[in-house]
């Protein structure tokens, strides 16, 4: 997996930090996962390119997932090293596309299964998100309803793929796996609002207004937190049935990253980002609840909650 980590270091910040805490085989399957979406969504995002040219790239890549196919892979890799990318990184994990799908394919059949299954459900999504932008690349959405179908293509689907992978071989998560499988796409559209409100400038810059605007920000702000608020359960159904340290953690960590971005960006505005430093003193709080067996999630009694039961409430770790 040695070739493998440095790519995934090279082209992620979060998921290079939360992966390693993975056990194995989840971790392998999980950063394949990771390269294979990290792929198509560079495909997606790729500046200049031409409509077709995108969906072409996305239908082959699909294509390629469903059996080993070296030759045409190869072909594939030399054709998209050309591929305009937003990062270097990028590019360079387009150049090593036959190292990931032989890695792929070399997982568990179980495992490969999923993972085909639901990056081809994103790559054919993602394709039709292309098909409505305008010759200039631009691309608006209409409304809140819209933004939701949006993340639910590119990361709510994750969710649910992460959560099968959760699932696969660990019987102890059956008692909790259909909430797991309910809150999933609602922790993906969670993470990805928040990237959205905090890329928003930057990517109306690049003619993609994932922001529409009949609705205010406030209220994908808010959209945001209730997600979040989902994905502490999420986290804590884990805790509860018995999931390992580092499964919890790989979960709970862009949680507590993701509340943080949120909070500085309605501070001060699309752009903010959280410091090295505050990354690091986040993971370090994690890390000591989790050693000292507390929840990944502080539970507090919220005044003003109308019924609701606050105490079930997850608050994030202070």
């Amino acid at each position: 997996m040695a070739d493998l980590e440095q790519l995934l270091l090279h082209t992620s910040r979060t998921f290079a930090l939360s992966i390693p805490l993975l056990p194995e085989p989840t971790r392998s399957e999980v950063t394949l996962a990771y390269l294979l979406f990290r792929i198509a969504d560079t495909f997606e995002d790729a500046p200049g390119w031409r409509r077709e040219e995108k969906t072409a790239a996305l239908a082959r890549f699909g294509a390629l997932l469903e059996a080993p196919a070296p030759r045409e892979t190869a072909e594939a890799a030399r054709a998209w090293c050309a591929v305009p990318c937003a990062q270097p990184s990028y590019r360079e994990l387009l150049a090593e596309v036959p190292c990931v799908l032989d890695s792929f394919f070399a997982l568990d059949p179980e495992a490969v299964a999923l993972i085909r299954r639901h990056t081809r459900r994103t790559t054919a999504g993602m394709a039709r998100y292309v098909e409505r932008t305008g010759e200039d690349g631009r691309l608006e959405l209409a409304d809140l309803a819209d933004l939701r179908a949006y993340c639910y293509v590119v990361a709510g689907i994750v969710g649910e793929l992460l959560t099968d992978l959760f699932l696969l071989g660990r019987p102890v998560l059956q008692t909790v796996a259909p909430a797991l499988r309910e809150r999933a796409p609602v922790f993906g559209e969670g993470l990805q609002l928040v990237n959205i409100l905090k890329d928003s400038a930057a990517d109306a810059l690049e003619g993609r207004r994932y922001l529409p605007a009949t609705i205010d920000r406030g209220e994908v702000m808010a959209l945001a937190r209730r997600d979040l608020a989902e994905a502490e359960r999420y986290v804590l159904d884990l805790q509860r049935a018995g999931a390992e340290r580092g499964v919890v953690a790989f979960n709970a960590l862009p949680v507590h990253l993701a509340h943080g971005t949120l909070d500085r960006v309605a501070e001060a505005g699309p752009g903010a980002k959280l410091s090295r430093r505050e990354v690091f003193a986040i993971v370090q709080r994690l890390n000591g609840a989790l050693d000292h067996g507390e929840p990944a999630f502080r539970p507090v009694v919220a005044a003003g909650q109308g019924g609701r039961d606050a105490a079930a409430l997850p608050d994030r770790l202070q």
